[in-house]
């Protein structure tokens, strides 16, 4: 039993009897949720399969993090404030909580029990208050999502565009924090991308996306999407940032598209009186997929405590050849230092095992995923601060 009185055991035991029919839990989900409230449909895009993706990861990132009250809250309040730019309002959570429990009793076999059902509701509306408390706390303040207009789009590669866009009011947000795009060819059709930069006076952000085939969204922003358009953005989320007390080193490991957020973490430190020493580490397959190298070699001069480090694994004109994971075993690394890595999900696990080997603290050692077009994956990392 936790201290807000939720039976975290019988939590775990009711997931437990479902986990391995997940994908069918979330089919059920929405055919009770859509059949029995045919109003809240319209919330949701017509092609439910990312949207149950994304149940089933915030389902499991709940179960495995009740104990972590702060951590947990943190994540709930981002995910409460986040919702508003879907219409979700406090009546809707009874709703859902009552259709989610309805579908794990029905994939349970048999073996749910009145246990289950009176743990799941009370752990449901612990989570539902926490949410619901945040997003009416930053109605107070902020609008449930940002129109943003396009001002530059640079192809930089037949499947990689960066975006840059100006919000239409100011957009709060810390380096290293990802925001979720909406583009008007996919109403209610929402995508996390991290955002490559830090807070600016001119208000700007931008965004790498690679294009991944078939890809909906990173589809339509590559090549349909021009100068003087409008996206829509939701509240930023993440909490792979630099924290309050300022490290003396940075180690920043990305792969691929996971430089965006690093980036715009070594940009902020530019700017800092007692600017911390910083490794950069940026693996591609390519040597030609290093899309953003001049825009990190300008950083680096700039910065003046920047060392950079460009990693290829696979590309035989080009030597050494190494992952991401080599180079930081190659490279010497500061153990006192703070660790951010986001790639990838096997990259952050390969990399984030050297790195414990090394004698780096796991403490210290911060990720974040992402998918091959740059989408911002929810953590499964016993490492990850998000």
């Amino acid at each position: 039993m936790s201290d807000t009185g939720v039976d975290i055991a019988a939590i775990r035991q009711g997931w437990a009897l479902v986990e391995g029919r997940a994908e069918r839990v979330a089919a059920d989900f929405y055919g009770m949720l859509f059949s029995r409230y045919p109003r809240v449909r319209e919330m949701f895009p017509a092609a439910m399969d990312a949207q149950r993706d994304r149940l089933l990861r915030a389902l499991t990132q709940v179960v495995l993090n009740l104990e972590d009250g702060a951590g947990l809250r943190e994540y709930l309040g981002q995910l409460g404030r986040d919702h508003r730019k879907y219409g979700v309002l406090p009546e809707h959570y009874a709703l859902l909580g009552t259709c989610l429990i309805g579908a794990m009793r029905a994939n349970a076999g048999g073996a749910w029990t009145a246990a289950h059902t009176a743990a799941w509701a009370a752990a449901y509306d612990l989570i539902a208050g926490i949410m619901v408390e945040a997003a009416e706390r930053d109605a107070l303040t902020t609008p449930p999502c940002w129109e943003a207009e396009v001002v530059g789009h640079d192809l930089r590669a037949d499947d990689l565009v960066v975006i840059h866009v100006r919000p239409s009011a100011p957009y709060p947000f810390q380096a290293g924090q990802y925001a979720t795009l909406q583009t008007p060819h996919w109403p209610r059709v929402w995508r996390p991308y991290s955002i490559a930069n830090p807070p600016r006076a001119d208000n700007l952000l931008s965004f790498h996306v690679r294009v991944v085939p078939g890809g909906w969204v990173s589809t339509a922003l590559a090549y349909h999407t021009r100068i003087g358009d409008t996206l829509l953005l939701g509240p930023p989320r993440g909490s792979m940032v630099l924290g309050p007390g300022g490290a003396s080193h940075l180690l920043l490991v990305a792969g691929g598209t996971g430089l965006a957020p690093l980036k715009a973490i070594v940009e902020e430190t530019a700017w800092m009186p007692d600017r911390p020493s910083v490794d950069l580490i940026h693996g591609v397959r390519l040597r030609k997929q290093a899309y953003d190298l001049p825009d990190l070699l300008r950083l680096r001069q700039r910065h003046g405590r920047m060392r950079f480090v460009l990693a290829v694994s696979d590309d035989p004109a080009h030597g050494p050849r190494e992952s991401v994971a080599d180079a930081v075993a190659r490279h010497r690394v500061d153990a006192g230092g703070e660790v951010f890595v986001c790639g990838s999900p096997g990259m952050v696990r390969a990399s984030t095992e050297r790195l414990l080997g090394l004698g780096v603290p796991p403490q210290r050692i911060h990720t974040e995923s992402v998918d091959p077009s740059g989408l911002v994956l929810p953590p499964v990392s016993p490492y990850s601060r998000r």
